[in-house]
């Protein structure tokens, strides 16, 4: 029988804050039993990656106490029941089934009165049947030309992730040939940007991605009229333009106004839909189906390894509970994601999204209040330009921050140069392992500017190339360890609340219904 308690009610919680035990990186990795520290605290991942866990501040009474949590909170238990079409999404009564678009299924999960796996796989084929036509000149602009670029037209879940996995692959399928469109994005309402893809693409060879469930999103809608305006200047038809990916219940599902419809439904938040068709269509478009199911091949292989109940073999779990060790009994009140591959540039973006609307809650899954922090702020860029920013305070600021790294030991294009003999990659990666060290060691000096405390804890994520299975593998770590958190937390990690009352707003001031303070602000902007 699962039961939702508050962590603060667990008795494990409790031993845990009172270990009155603490684990210095200088020490543990010193000397010869740093490496040997390095090589046995690694779990595999999918994808061929490693999540190496050597330079965080716990040992084995640590990890021991953190095995006794997570059993505790039946978190093997509750993702179980989540993947068994349990209705873990509280505030909004529905289940959470994003893992099942990757093939993860406990059982036969029905809903809306169809075999949910069936309908995620049919419209994965729908999608790549259409592409499939797209890239063989079948299905084309109104002179019969092919598409050369897909604009996807979404915002939230709809742009972050899809945009992070679009760039995270781009070059690697230019270097293995399964480059077919290049992908833009429009996202933002700001005319600026809606407008400036448009004025940078050929608007006769493009296919434009409408992305919205509910077939009503303000932004989405706005910026869509952006692109038929700039297609009828061209004096085209933006009926043979334009597919939507949409809810079957939506305005959208139906019209003529598209080419094709692709259907999502309310069990997939935005931020976990990467893998829905969502992710889908822009990505099959832009690599291949084939590229798109070697993602989704990666991110089950993750998932698999997440349903695991030995803490030290299930990479997630693991990372979850260091997380909420380093949040709720070390106090750290943030996290820093650092991939040091260009490819990655997105990669924190989306991941702040994941983690800040899943898990930035103050009540429990009841409405009720809790008396803990919950998520940490998340926040990233790759190196080494981050190293250049905000390392400084990571180094030497008064707050600790935690560290995700994620490296990789070869390129994704094969390129490099050899300067005073090394490579571009081998510098790369060389900082990488410098960075960690530096962050967990320090460096006395006499001169207090010039000394560094150390004692900031690490993790990397390991892999030897940034391939679809590694970047499967990747989102899916991430999208489970913030779903553990939530669980250990008591909260819902699968609504949003939090983003709704701004956009009522702005609908009463864009209808004028506004006094006060409201109204100043409105008049402010001139609006």
């Amino acid at each position: 029988m699962i039961s939702w308690k508050n962590l603060d009610t667990l008795d494990s919680f409790r031993t845990l804050k009172n270990l009155n035990h603490t684990v210095s990186l200088k020490d543990v990795l010193a000397d010869e039993k740093g490496a040997e520290r390095v090589a046995a605290y690694s779990v595999p991942m999918g994808g061929g990656l490693n999540y190496n866990y050597a330079a965080k501040a716990v040992d084995e009474q640590v990890l021991s106490a953190l095995s006794a949590l997570a059993e505790e909170a039946q978190l093997t238990e509750k993702y179980e029941a989540l993947l068994g079409g349990e209705v873990i999404n509280t505030g909004e009564k529905r289940l959470v089934l994003h893992q099942l678009t990757r093939g993860q299924q406990a059982g036969a999960v029905m809903a809306d009165g169809v075999n949910k796996r069936d309908f995620y796989v049919h419209e994965q084929q729908k999608v790549a049947d259409f592409a499939r036509k797209v890239h063989a000149g079948e299905i084309t602009n109104a002179r019969g030309e092919k598409f050369e670029t897909v604009v996807q037209i979404g915002i939230g879940g709809s742009d972050l992730g899809p945009r992070a996995m679009y760039l995270a692959l781009e070059n690697w399928a230019r270097q293995e040939g399964t480059f077919h469109m290049e992908a833009k994005f429009i996202s933002n309402v700001d005319p600026d940007d809606a407008a400036s893809v448009p004025k940078s693409t050929d608007v006769s060879k493009a296919l434009f991605v409408l992305v919205s469930k509910s077939g009503t999103t303000l932004e989405t809608l706005t910026n869509e009229a952006f692109v038929k305006n700039a297609l009828q200047e061209k004096g085209l038809d933006p009926a043979k333009h334009m597919v939507a990916v949409t809810s079957e219940t939506s305005p959208l599902a139906k019209s003529s106004d598209y080419l094709a419809a692709f259907f999502m439904d309310d069990y997939i938040g935005g931020r976990y839909s990467s893998t829905s068709c969502v992710g889908g269509a822009v990505l099959s478009l832009a690599f291949g189906p084939e590229v798109f199911e070697r993602f989704l091949k990666g991110a089950c292989e993750e998932d698999a390894l997440a349903k695991n109940a030995d803490l030290t073999k299930n990479p997630a779990m693991l990372d979850a509970l260091i997380g909420v060790y380093e949040r709720n009994v070390l106090g750290f009140p943030a996290t820093a994601i650092l991939p040091y591959s260009q490819a990655l540039s997105r990669f924190p973006a989306h991941l702040q999204q994941l983690d800040m609307e899943s898990n930035g809650k103050s009540v429990n899954r009841f409405g009720e209040k809790v008396s803990y922090p919950t998520g940490p702020v998340i926040f990233g860029e790759p190196g080494t330009n981050g190293q250049h920013s905000f390392y400084q305070l990571l180094h030497q600021g008064t707050d600790i921050v935690p560290l995700q790294f994620v490296g990789f030991r070869q390129n994704q294009t094969g390129t490099d140069v050899d300067i005073q003999g090394t490579t571009s990659q081998q510098k790369l990666c060389a900082n990488v392992a410098a960075q960690i060290m530096a962050f967990a060691c320090g460096k006395d000096d006499e001169d207090p500017n010039k000394s560094f405390a150390g004692e900031r804890p690490s993790s990397i994520i390991v892999g030897d190339r940034l391939t679809p299975e590694a970047l499967g593998a990747l989102l899916a770590h991430f999208e489970n360890k913030v779903m553990f958190q939530g669980f250990v937390w008591n909260v819902n990690s699968f609504d949003q609340e939090g983003v709704q009352l701004g956009k009522v707003l702005a609908k009463r001031v864009l209808a004028h219904d506004t006094d006060g303070a409201l109204k100043a602000y409105s008049d402010l902007l001139n609006i």
